[in-house]
């Protein structure tokens, strides 16, 4: 008896034949149609799975470096499909590399699994609506990514165990994106060393890919100072002590003279993370959080040098000392021409989901809420390829650390629609979409596309070889790639712990259980959509 496979793979190699295709590219060109379709339709079969993993890591709603639930839900699911799990990578916790298969090509699928801080916020409700007042949430999305690789992961194993393709399929979690801090680390240490092609996931709002350097976008070096002086009484005899918080103030007003004579390309700002014990002790120690952002490496360097001076003088001024430590780093994104050409194909080939008009509702609600000068909803028409900028025409923005994979491995980015137009971001409004039939639709939409490549890279080994050729003598023929770590920078796993030691067990409350409940809609007893139903006072 012919099976269905087969029998569809015949019938589309009949059609390419008449179309002018020789025999042999017919037959290799429709069985990969025919393992996209399967890879397609195995995605909608996990749609469930894709659902309850969504949802529970948004309920875990857990900071950068400390995303323990989240991994160990995350690598405890893997393992039961029968990857193997390596915990701990490049001296971070929460970090973790898991593979399934053998040989070459070797496939990574990342994206970030680390939430914002006070972001908490009931998904499904049009405002703010927090579930613990303060509490950290999932402000960016980042809940749905990983979910998103493990789906596609797993409807690729499907027919790689079936049809025994070779290759490894290797997933791994961007820890403490939000504080650039993790991907430099993975890449000193090796962890991609025999990768061959990355495929990054970040949501988004639509279903789209580029290629060259981001626009608009950053890099940046995260760098932290501290300074020292003396105590003393504050009223007693002030003049005995030497404030260390003067030299951060001072500091901080000598950068913001600068601003206006640095790039417009440029980003900067800090925030105080040590102010000194209380008024009326001179302070000893005090220390600000500097993110130094520019669209090159050689502008990044430079923006690091000036805020060296800067902490030089402040402490020239107050008698005090200084140091510094890399809290975090980010490289200048650049894409991959080939693999994003041939991952824009597959988008085009599954296109945006299908938004009810509950799901409709709620994007315009929240849009109107946040007084958005436009109201149309959720994105009901794909995006075109986008190519590279020139760097005069790039004006500065976000930073993701992926921008370090790329700059060592042929890399994409997969934007998928799991989120609502014109948020602000960073914000409690970016987290009411991201456990709702959107977020599980956006997830559903982008593992097919990334399943999908994952498949052309695996039968197609000509895309690989191509991928490396764009990246050997196209991107990295002049530029190369100057890390801003060195082999002694420790990464900051030290972020967020107090944050976290404070509001997790208030938020363990709040976990999803879907043995009990069918949603985390349902368990939260939200209706959706909830909107304003009167106007805001």
């Amino acid at each position: 008896m012919t099976s269905p496979g087969r029998t569809v793979i015949t019938v589309i190699a009949v059609v390419l034949l008449v179309l002018g295709a020789s025999p042999a590219f017919a037959q290799a060109d429709a069985k990969l149609a025919a393992y996209k379709a399967d890879a397609a339709k195995g995605v909608d079969e996990m749609a469930k799975l894709a659902q309850e993993m969504v949802d529970t890591v948004f309920s875990f709603g857990e900071l950068g470096f400390q995303e323990v639930e989240t991994s160990k839900y995350l690598t405890g699911l893997l393992e039961q499909y029968g990857f193997k799990v390596q915990r701990g990578v490049a001296g971070i916790p929460t970090a973790w590399v898991a593979t399934w298969g053998s040989g070459k090509p070797v496939i990574a699928m990342g994206s970030d699994i680390d939430g914002i801080p006070q972001a908490s916020q009931k998904p499904g409700v049009a405002f703010r609506d927090p579930i613990i007042e303060g509490a950290p949430g999932h402000g960016e999305g980042h809940n749905t990514g990983m979910p998103l690789n493990v789906v596609a992961a797993l409807a690729v194993k499907r027919i790689m165990e079936r049809d025994k393709l070779p290759g490894t399929l290797m997933l791994w979690p961007g820890v403490a994106e939000e504080q650039l801090a993790s991907k430099a680390w993975y890449i000193r240490d090796g962890v991609f060393k025999d990768v061959d092609v990355t495929l990054f996931a970040h949501v988004s709002d639509n279903l789209r890919v580029s290629w060259g350097d981001a626009s608009p976008g950053t890099g940046l070096v995260s760098v932290e100072y501290t300074f020292e002086g003396e105590t003393a009484h504050s009223a007693g005899a002030p003049w005995r002590g030497r404030s260390a918080l003067d030299a951060v103030e001072l500091m901080n007003t000598g950068w913001n003279y600068r601003r206006e004579h640095l790039r417009l390309s440029q980003r900067s700002h800090y925030v105080v993370t040590d102010g000194g014990d209380q008024p009326n002790v001179v302070p000893r120690r005090a220390s600000v959080w500097y993110f130094f952002r520019e669209t090159d490496q050689p502008h990044i360097q430079e923006m690091w040098d000036i805020g060296n001076k800067m902490a030089e003088g402040a402490a020239l001024m107050t008698s005090t000392t200084w140091t510094s430590r890399v809290l975090g780093t980010a490289y200048p994104q650049h894409m991959n021409k080939v693999v994003a050409e041939t991952m824009y194909e597959n988008i085009t080939r599954v296109g945006l989901p299908e938004w009810s008009s509950a799901d409709q509702t709620l994007a315009k609600a929240l849009q109107k809420e946040l007084g958005n000068a436009t109201v149309d909803g959720l994105a009901t028409k794909l995006e075109e390829l986008k190519g590279p900028v020139k760097p005069e025409d790039n004006i500065g923005g976000g930073s993701d650390d992926v921008g370090d994979i790329s700059w060592n491995v042929p890399t994409v980015t997969l934007r998928y629609p799991s989120n609502i137009p014109g948020l602000p971001g960073h914000n409690w409004s970016s987290a009411i979409a991201s456990a709702t039939p959107i977020a599980h639709k956006g997830v559903v939409a982008g593992a097919k596309v990334q399943a999908m490549t994952v498949l052309d890279l695996l039968t197609r080994p000509e895309l690989v070889t191509q991928a490396w050729d764009y990246f050997r003598n196209v991107q990295t023929k002049e530029r190369k790639y100057i890390p801003f770590i060195t082999k002694d920078t420790p990464p900051a796993t030290h972020l967020n712990a107090n944050i976290l030691a404070q509001y997790r067990e208030q938020m363990k409350k709040y976990y999803y259980d879907p043995a009990k409940y069918s949603t985390y809609l349902e368990q939260l007893g939200i209706t959706y959509p909830t909107i304003r139903t009167s106007p805001q006072r």
